[in-house]
């Protein structure tokens, strides 16, 4: 794969599956935009680990939830690099809890940040890449949004509806030359995960037919393949990451 001379943004890049996801692209070519909410160390983490490797990268701050913002990404972006040829809406937040015990705001955070960020970001970037007919749209789901998980009821409606919003406008865009597609990954051995016990990990892992937890580099090839010229027929498509378990 090869993506030199493309730039890609990579929302909430800084850490965990987005990290992994920008060194995937930086290794092939492209030039890297991190874009975090508030770890300032882990994306200045994030970017000399990629300099190291020869790898042209910056990062942006700013809450994706926020359309203003967004739109600044972009706009940054586009003076900076005067284009953007892949986006990949990795940004996401989760509370784990009973629906019961929920209330509005958490409600309100996670919706605003897992759903509505990829639409505030996807309005402005889309603007661009009609300009020029191409461009490539990945968004990163997860399996929740397909079958739902107890004690993560907002998260998994935001992921469902990340999943209807890839499958329409993949539709349409697809005369313009711009693919939208998703990956929902299954458990991927991420910070997000670290409130399981010992016990807890070994259950899940016996529960996955590969016998593993995924790895954010399985995600990130795949990002890189619905990215490459070799997808260049796929779009609207979700496609699963997760070792068989569903």
């Amino acid at each position: 794969m090869n993506f030199q001379g493309k730039v890609v943004l990579v929302t909430g890049g800084s850490r965990g599956i987005g990290r992994s996801i920008a060194e995937e692209f930086g290794d092939c070519g492209a030039a890297i935009v991190i874009n975090y909410r508030e770890n300032d160390k882990a994306a200045e983490d994030t970017l000399q680990m990629l300099k190291k490797k020869g790898i042209y990268a910056i990062a942006i701050k700013g809450d994706i939830s926020d359309y203003n913002t967004a739109k600044n990404i972009i706009e940054e972006i586009i003076k900076k690099f005067g284009k953007l040829d892949i986006l990949v809406n990795n940004a996401g937040i989760s509370k784990i809890g009973l629906f019961i015990d929920m209330d509005e705001n958490d409600f309100d955070s996670i919706i605003n940040t897992n759903l509505k960020g990829v639409f505030n970001i996807c309005h402005n970037a889309v603007e661009h890449m009609l300009k020029v007919k191409r461009g490539r749209i990945i968004n990163i789901s997860s399996i929740w949004g397909e079958v739902g998980a107890s004690c993560e009821v907002a998260y998994s409606a935001s992921k469902g509806g990340m999943n209807s919003f890839t499958k329409a406008l993949g539709k349409e865009l697809a005369p313009s030359g711009i693919t939208v597609n998703a990956i929902q990954p299954g458990v991927i051995d991420t910070e997000m995960n670290k409130w399981l016990s010992k016990d807890e990990k070994q259950e899940l892992v016996n529960e996955i037919p590969m016998m593993r937890f995924g790895e954010g580099k399985d995600i990130a090839k795949a990002a890189v393949f619905l990215a490459s010229n070799a997808a260049s027929y796929i779009t609207s498509q979700v496609i699963t990451v997760d070792g068989g378990f569903i």
